[in-house]
């Protein structure tokens, strides 16, 4: 074994306390694979290293170098950027690669068409916003977003998602069908989570008091803890699975009502009763005339109803069979409140996402049941 490999290998060791996605220990795998991993150190890149090393791979990180450089100092690192920067890849050897940070197809079919004679396997994170509708339900096979300006690159909400299919196109075209996977996630979750969109729901709660649960308890939610996606990231690469993957709960799985219950549950367990966490179940049409907006002002929840009658209910049989677990909604909501609880006070108290403390005040006055 390499030295760096060894010290990579002993470190994940010492640092421990990552459980897969049933809660098991993680078991090295049976071949350390050497990845190469595009990005790396943000959220999901985070716990796609921790589980990697756990399993006893060996690692290198390639990217600018600005964020999170305290983490994994193990790991070997090869700056660059991926708008043409790329020379600090040439010459070298891994059996897969791992991009979680293509946006853009340029970039992705740069990278791509570097690495293709010297790293077999190419996974590429893409996401489930490729799809063209979420009028009904989607499957793997279902059509995907079209730029109406087909040269652009800016990334925004209109573009995010075809640009994202271009960028399967890319890795696909470069290495062809079968040695390319390409996963779509749906909202990604759990500790490390830099958008506090799932978040805020735990943290709401653990703030006490009254506060606005959206629409009707039994609506369908969707979303993949970020440790389950990492797990089932590794998995393909150790067994060379390839193909396209919705990677996501299964529809019905999860509901407002469960994730509130839990938020509730994790809060009243975390931090006391000092000002117990009351939900106040508000209808979708008031919440519509109040202008509180699903996905921002009440994040995770869409009304399946009209354009959105499918956003809940993407298929992911094809991933489950190709060996996705999906680990219990309590597990992820006590671990992301753990993670919340121990930020720094101003993380804690201004979140990225979810409806400003005020104008819940005056949401919940507003409400004559």
């Amino acid at each position: 074994m390499r030295r760096r490999h060894f010290l990579q290998a002993s470190t994940a060791l010492a640092i421990g306390g990552l459980t897969g996605a049933a809660g098991a220990s993680v078991t090295p795998a049976r071949r350390p694979l050497r990845i190469l991993i595009l990005g790396g150190t943000r959220f999901l890149g985070l716990h796609m290293t921790q589980y990697a090393l756990d399993r006893g791979h060996w690692l290198t990180f390639f990217n600018r170098g600005r964020t999170n450089n305290d983490r994994f100092p193990q790991i070997e690192r090869i700056k660059g950027d991926r708008n043409g920067e790329v020379g600090g890849l040439a010459g070298r050897n891994w059996d897969a690669v791992i991009d979680n940070s293509g946006y853009v197809p340029r970039h992705v079919r740069l990278s791509a068409q570097l690495l293709r004679a010297s790293v077999p396997h190419y996974l590429f994170v893409s996401t489930l916003s490729v799809y063209a509708s979420f009028a009904s339900a989607n499957d793997e096979d279902s059509p995907v977003g079209k730029l109406a300006e087909p040269a652009t690159e800016t990334v925004d909400g209109a573009t995010y998602g075809p640009l994202k299919a271009l960028c399967e196109d890319a890795a696909r075209d470069a290495y062809g069908a079968g040695n390319t996977t390409i996963l779509r996630p749906g909202l990604i979750v759990g500790p490390d989570d830099n958008t506090d969109r799932f978040t805020y729901w735990p943290a709401r709660a653990a703030r006490g008091g009254r506060f606005i649960a959206p629409g009707k308890p039994s609506d369908p939610l969707q979303w993949i803890d970020a440790r389950d996606l990492a797990a089932f990231a590794i998995d393909t690469l150790e067994r060379r699975v390839t193909g396209t993957f919705n990677a996501v709960s299964a529809p019905g799985r999860f509901t407002m009502g469960g994730l509130v219950d839990a938020s509730v549950a994790a809060a009243k367990a975390s931090v006391g009763p000092k000002d117990a966490p009351q939900p106040v179940w508000l209808p979708s049409e008031f919440l519509a005339a109040q202008q509180v907006q699903p996905w921002s002002d009440m994040p995770v929840w869409v009304p399946s109803e009209g354009d959105s009658a499918g956003f809940a209910a993407t298929r992911m049989q094809r991933a489950a069979v190709a060996g996705l677990n999906i680990r219990a909604l309590d597990d992820t909501v006590r671990d992301t409140l753990r993670w919340h609880l121990a930020r720094p006070a101003a993380e804690q108290t201004t979140l990225k996402a979810g409806i400003a403390p005020v104008r819940e005040t005056e949401v919940l006055a507003a409400w004559k049941p």
